[in-house]
């Protein structure tokens, strides 16, 4: 027990700062492959047995209980750390499942997404990353597919932070969180998961929506410019079951 509450310390430490442990990327000797070995307290990224991303497959059709969204609360900064573009938030973004409440911290882009279902892979997916007051971690994913222009990632696009380091202020942009969410909130995956970036801490609550947002073309274009692939690879299921609604 007391390595699992070390490890999930230290992952709600790297939602809120970048630059923690040794420096790592998305390619060559600093790769997924060897995050593992490239800080102690990496060690989940080699050894873990829950990881995360996986491929979807829905197997275990189950009344899942209905997550709360407690959304409203603007979009503060919006920068580049260097592996990803991140919005962050100001306080009072909740979301309530399992009788717990988490805080939504910020979401962040990969292209391409690096969870897969039924062994598609998508261009884009986002993670809502969501903080309880004892540390633990609840994300939300969202989807995005090829269609019509996104007139809510245009203003993040318009803004887009496209070197590390880069930050803006977006208070002005009036950018609440449920604008980017799909119509459907009700159909979704939940699995059991880590963090897809070192520490790759475990103990993640998962939930991925089943329905997609659309974007454009070009704005993906504008995204994978920025980001390059910033997709970790595939990890075993496991034991693990994938529930779905």
């Amino acid at each position: 027990m007391k390595k699992v509450l070390i490890a999930l310390s230290i992952s709600a430490a790297a939602l809120l700062a970048s630059g923690h442990g040794a420096a790592w990327s998305y390619k060559g000797e600093t790769g997924p492959a060897h995050w593992g070995k490239l800080d102690k307290n990496f060690f989940m990224c080699e050894k873990g047995q829950n990881q995360t991303p996986i491929n979807i497959v829905g197997d275990y059709s189950v009344n899942l209980e209905k997550f709360t969204l407690n959304y409203g609360k603007k979009a503060t900064k919006w920068f580049n750390n260097g592996h990803t573009v991140e919005v962050a938030f100001a306080p009072g973004n909740t979301l309530k499942i399992d009788g717990k409440t988490f805080e939504l911290k910020q979401f962040h882009f990969h292209t391409p997404s690096e969870n897969h279902i039924n062994g598609v892979s998508y261009p884009m997916e986002a993670h809502f990353v969501h903080l309880s007051k004892d540390g633990k971690i609840a994300v939300l994913t969202v989807m995005f597919v090829e269609g019509k222009k996104n007139p809510y990632m245009q203003k993040l696009i318009n803004k887009m932070p496209k070197k590390k380091g880069d930050s803006y202020d977006i208070r002005g942009l009036n950018l609440k969180p449920e604008g980017m969410l799909p119509t459907n909130l009700d159909k979704y995956y939940r699995f059991n998961g880590s963090l897809t970036t070192p520490p790759c801490s475990e103990g993640v609550r998962w939930m991925v929506l089943k329905q997609p947002v659309e974007m454009s073309r070009a704005q993906f274009a504008a995204f994978e410019k920025v980001l390059d692939h910033n997709n970790r690879p595939l990890n075993p299921l496991n034991a693990r079951k994938v529930l779905e609604k």
